[in-house]
């Protein structure tokens, strides 16, 4: 089949509200230059990064959860200012359509890659780009991947929409526990676990041999545990002391202290997330008094996601997928992630 000139997708025309994403049939289809890959888009998951970067939260002058960034920001992305207009999307699922020189995948080949792109360099070895943030994402027919970031997932069991459901949830999971050295045995406590980060974190803890609880609103309670929890917390009750060897953090917000308190002496704590609030309050006595490691996780080592791809490929993780959408129904599957009404992932079909 040959590639067309122009593509379908959603561009992100500024920080706001649903109108700044513009569907557009004229987007021009990326060439390949040396060593990149163009990837027919599959699926993309629905992640609140998307919506971070939408709304412009990721910006220093905001300091309320997503749903109440209410004002205009210039510098909302990841990295600072984007460039608009941007493709976003960070999840992805395709297939090798075309490859520039120097590249060993093959068209027809399954493929996926991280959301945090590792680009390195001397004073910064914990630098990346982010999928859907820095550069064009998959929400769109076409995606554009430097070879060395893709992942061959061919071989997995996984559907599409499965496999593009796990780069964002699964891989900010991962790398959450294993920054956290979470290890058989230990007692790991996972907020917002109804979420795709939420479930993929109590999914991959268990796996590795941990006891674990999540903190969810009661409905979701059975969902939770059915990802392989013990038990539940609803989000409002008040934790057990010096309980959990590991939390993991996606929430933030008021709760934070008693997240600390929750912790064994020489805990670990590992964010990756604050839908609840970035800014939060504790007392420092609670955490250098009783040893208390925090860690916060976004750069991922290479190994962790290659890790994940060797569960993939084994079809030893499976995501919760609660619903897909045509892409061009993008506004109506972020309203709905947003109203935190179905558990685990949303999904886009191009």
């Amino acid at each position: 089949m040959a590639i067309p000139q122009v593509m379908s997708g959603v561009y992100l025309t500024q920080h706001g509200g649903p109108e700044a994403l513009e569907w557009r049939d004229n987007i021009q289809v990326p060439q390949t230059g040396l060593g990149q890959v163009l990837v027919r888009v599959l699926a993309a998951g629905v992640n609140n990064t998307d919506i971070n970067t939408r709304v412009g939260w990721y910006s220093s002058d905001v300091t309320g959860a997503t749903d109440a960034v209410d004002q205009n920001v210039e510098a909302g992305g990841w990295g600072g200012a984007l460039q608009f207009p941007r493709i976003q999307g960070g999840d992805l699922c395709g297939v090798v359509e075309a490859v520039g020189s120097g590249v060993t995948f093959q068209p027809g080949q399954r493929v996926t890659c991280p959301i945090n792109l590792p680009r390195p360099r001397p004073g910064n070895p914990t630098g990346f780009i982010a999928l859907g943030s820095e550069m064009d994402g998959a929400f769109a027919q076409y995606c554009l991947v430097e070879a060395a970031d893709l992942y061959d997932v061919s071989a997995s069991p996984l559907s599409d929409e499965e496999i593009a459901a796990i780069p964002c949830a699964f891989g900010t999971a991962e790398n959450l526990l294993t920054r956290a050295r979470v290890t058989s045995g230990q007692k790991v406590l996972v907020t917002g676990a109804s979420g795709g980060v939420g479930l993929a974190a109590v999914q991959l803890a268990a796996l590795r041999g941990a006891t674990v609880w999540g903190v969810t609103r009661a409905p979701k309670a059975e969902v939770v545990k059915s990802q392989g929890a013990v038990g539940t917390f609803d989000r409002d009750a008040e934790l057990p002391a010096d309980m959990f060897d590991v939390v993991i953090d996606v929430v933030g917000g008021p709760a934070w202290a008693g997240l600390i308190l929750a912790l064994k002496p020489g805990g670990h704590y590992a964010v990756s997330g604050a839908i609840a609030g970035p800014i939060v309050q504790a007392d420092l006595r609670d955490i250098y008094l009783r040893d208390i490691t925090i860690h916060g996780c976004t750069h991922q080592a290479f190994d962790v996601f290659g890790r994940l791809v060797e569960l993939i490929n084994a079809g030893r993780v499976r995501p919760l997928i609660s619903k897909t959408y045509p892409l061009r129904d993008i506004a109506k599957a972020q309203a709905d992630f947003q109203s935190k009404a179905f558990p685990g992932k949303l999904v886009l079909i191009p």
